[in-house]
């Protein structure tokens, strides 16, 4: 289901969209990397654990990527 947007806001999502999958591109792979390297029996527990560390890193990054766009830094005091 698609959440509508004005456009502005469309167009920042999108690019939001695009920051955030870049800047988890790697925690991706990782992730990719650590379900074709585990066997369907031991999809829980460790791997499960793994599973959601990245998820958690890609989280944060996500965070990260849209306070970055909000330029709502503080400027220094003179």
């Amino acid at each position: 289901m698609k959440e509508s947007l004005p456009p502005a806001q469309e167009a920042q999502a999108q690019e939001l969209a695009q920051a955030i999958a870049q800047a988890a591109a790697d925690d991706f792979l990782q992730l990719a990397r650590t379900l074709v390297a585990s066997e369907r029996s031991s999809l829980f527990g460790d791997t499960e654990f793994k599973v959601r560390d990245i998820l958690l890193r890609v989280g944060a990054k996500t965070y990260q990527q849209l306070l970055e766009q909000k330029k709502t830094a503080t400027r220094d005091p003179v």
